[in-house]
């Protein structure tokens, strides 16, 4: 968690659609609006490189202390649009915070540890919904599965978080199971015989309606 906010000076923006969009990006701007506590929203451009060490270094939940032309504001990264083949980010959504306010965010969740022999690890969540100070969301939970045996499950209520921040989430959501190896490797071979059985029914189907035709 960290108590700072990265500061990141920003630009207002009058053009708005794809055209425009395409020219900021070329000249490294990420489009972006900034909205939240009942103002109008706010069309900005970020300057890229800068946006994306921020959130390198702070994750996707990063709190930002907008310089808007002269103007302080802090926000919070809430949606970052990345391109999926080219890999640069193509726009960003950012929440108005203040200082001392609760934001309920999503917080990866990292599995560490290696559990008993035979076992197989299944993380069923890879994220979880919490509750924290702006300016203390913890950048991930760490679940640890060192030498946990099968049968073993971690729900979200059994999660260590950090002091001030509370769950929000269903308790009771699954986020790690361990599973007997053997057993897991079985029901895959036997889903695996199940489609290639069914496979070959589709095939035998097929090849009877061609030759009645």
């Amino acid at each position: 968690m960290s108590n700072q906010a990265s500061k990141l000076t920003v630009n207002t923006r009058t053009e708005k659609g794809k055209g425009a969009a395409r020219r900021a990006r070329r000249e490294g701007k990420v489009p972006a609006v900034l909205y939240g506590h009942g103002t109008d929203p706010q069309h900005l451009h970020l300057p890229a490189r800068e946006f994306a060490a921020i959130l390198r270094n702070n994750g996707l939940n990063a709190i930002i202390d907008l310089d808007i032309e002269g103007s302080s504001q802090l926000a919070l990264t809430k949606q970052v649009d990345v391109h999926p083949i080219r890999n640069y980010i193509e726009h960003a959504d950012l929440l108005i915070v203040r200082r001392g306010e609760k934001v309920t965010v999503e917080v990866a969740i990292i599995v560490e540890g290696d559990a008993a022999p035979g076992t197989l690890v299944v993380q069923d969540a890879s994220v979880v919904e919490v509750e924290a100070d702006a300016l203390s969301i913890p950048e991930q939970i760490v679940v640890s599965v060192e030498g946990a045996e099968v049968g073993v499950s971690v729900h979200a209520s059994d999660l260590d978080l950090p002091e001030g921040v509370t769950l929000t989430a269903d308790p009771e959501t699954l986020i790690v199971a361990v599973n007997e190896a053997q057993a897991a490797a079985t029901e895959s071979e036997a889903d695996g015989t199940a489609d290639a059985a069914a496979d070959a029914e589709g095939e035998s189907t097929e090849e009877a309606a061609e030759d009645s035709e």
